[in-house]
Order: structure tokens, then C-alpha cells, then sequence
């Protein structure tokens, strides 16, 4: 029996190499992209290191992770650099989820079941002022998982999205938006690597309903839960002050 595989894009740093150690400590297989080609060679040589293995063809879990962030108001924000952020979000998760499809199909024929484990965020529970654009995107992976969940059953492939908030990484070290200034920064990439962990491996009350949406940290659960239950009006109220609008 070969060892389970997971690919992950966006791997070099923050979440995306967290969540490689996590599943190399563990003995799976590998598969890491990244434009950072320096990055990759450095967490190939570390993931070996744990027992990581080079990647067959298998593939048990795809984590679509790559990401950019861009904040700051709409309209100051360069058209280009909006278009760039969809292309990326949008079409990382598009492209994997395609790409990697007949590969997943197979696996779960063979090994009885794969999982597709897309990157949201808590910003796809409502728009998000200062990053209007990057929380479209997420609301485009919101979407596309829950229609992949319901077309995947029949394949045997679980699809899934984790929603965090703001995390320590690169990404965040220049962002100030009114957002971040109200919730602060308070998860690493380390706790959304073991969140993905878990979302691979549910437990059996989770596995028994289904569930797509795996909220990130307290904070995330609250807002999400909040969205749930409260009216409309409410919602847009809480993300204005959130927001920190007026």
C-alpha cells in the first residue's frame, strides 16, 4: 500500500508549508507548488526530513491554498492589481479543482474516498469593507465548493472549505484595514494547518451532516454562527462596525 498524498499550492510559506509539515510529519506523501521556487527547495529538504515522500499519483487530499491579499478602498485599489487578486483566488481553486479531478475520482475508487479542501475565509461571510474584491473571491470559493460537495458525492470526493480570519503571515504583515484594527490578527498558520488536519480527518458527528464549512478560530465561529441566526439587517450592521464604518 502507497502512503496517502496530499498536494497543496501555495506551499512555500505561511499556511501552505504548515499544512505540508503537518501531513509529512504524519508519513503522507507530498505534493507542493508554489511560484517561489526557493521556498519549495527548502520545504522539500525539510518535509524529507519528517518522512515525507516524493509524490506519486495518487492523490487522497488536493488543498487548493494559493492566495493573494490585497486591502484598501475599491476605488484607490488599480484595476489591475483587483484582476490580478481574482485571477489568482479565483483561479487557483477553478484550475485545481479541474485539474485535479480524474486524479481524485481515481483515488477514491481505489482507496475509498478523496477530500478537496479549498481555502475560503471568514470574509465570505459577508463583504468586507477595505477588501471588497478579495472577499468576492472568497465568496466565488464559497460557491463553487458547496456545488462541488453535492456533485462529488457520487465520486466518492469530499469537498470542503476552511474559513479563517486574518492570519500571521506574510500576507498580513503590511495589511491595515479597519477590520484588522477591530479583530486584530490573532491566528497562525499553524492553527489552519491543523484545522485543515481535522476538516481531512472529521469526526463522526461532522462526517454523519456533512459538513462543508469549517470555521477557523473563535472568532470566526462566532461571526459565522451570528450570520446564521441574526436578521439581514443585523448582519450588515455588525460587519459595518466590524468594519469600522459608520
Amino acid at each position: 500500500m502507497s502512503a496517502p498524498t496530499v498536494l497543496i499550492t501555495g506551499a512555500a510559506a505561511g499556511i501552505g508549508r504548515a499544512t505540508a509539515l503537518t501531513f509529512a510529519r504524519q508519513g503522507w506523501t507530498v505534493g507542493a507548488y508554489d511560484v517561489d521556487e526557493a521556498g519549495l527547495a527548502t520545504l522539500a529538504s525539510e518535509a524529507e526530513g519528517l518522512g515525507g515522500r516524493v509524490r506519486t499519483g495518487r492523490l487522497d487530499v488536493l488543498v487548493n491554498n494559493a492566495g493573494v491579499l490585497v486591502g484598501g478602498w475599491f476605488a484607490e485599489v488599480d484595476v489591475a492589481r483587483h484582476r490580478r487578486e481574482a485571477d489568482i483566488n479565483v483561479g487557483g481553486v477553478l484550475n485545481g479543482c479541474h485539474a485535479g479531478f480524474e486524479h481524485l475520482r481515481a483515488t477514491a475508487a481505489s482507496h475509498g474516498g478523496a477530500t478537496v479542501v479549498n481555502m475560503a475565509s471568514a470574509s465570505a461571510i459577508y463583504g468586507q469593507p477595505e477588501l471588497a474584491n478579495y472577499s468576492a473571491t472568497k465568496f466565488y470559493v464559497r460557491g463553487l465548493t458547496e456545488a462541488l460537495e453535492l456533485e462529488g458525492g457520487r465520486h466518492g470526493i469530499r469537498v470542503v472549505a476552511l474559513w479563517p480570519l486574518f492570519v500571521q503571515t506574510a500576507m498580513t504583515t503590511t495589511l491595515k484595514t479597519g477590520t484588522t484594527a477591530s479583530m486584530g490578527i490573532r491566528l497562525g498558520a499553524q492553527d489552519v494547518a491543523d484545522a485543515v488536519w481535522s476538516a481531512v480527518h472529521p469526526s463522526r458527528p461532522r462526517a454523519a451532516i456533512h459538513q462543508v464549512h469549517f470555521p477557523v478560530g473563535v472568532q470566526t465561529r462566532a461571526l459565522a454562527l451570528g450570520a446564521r441566526f441574526s436578521p439581514a439587517w443585523l448582519t450588515r450592521k455588525v460587519n459595518q462596525r466590524i468594519g469600522g464604518g459608520h
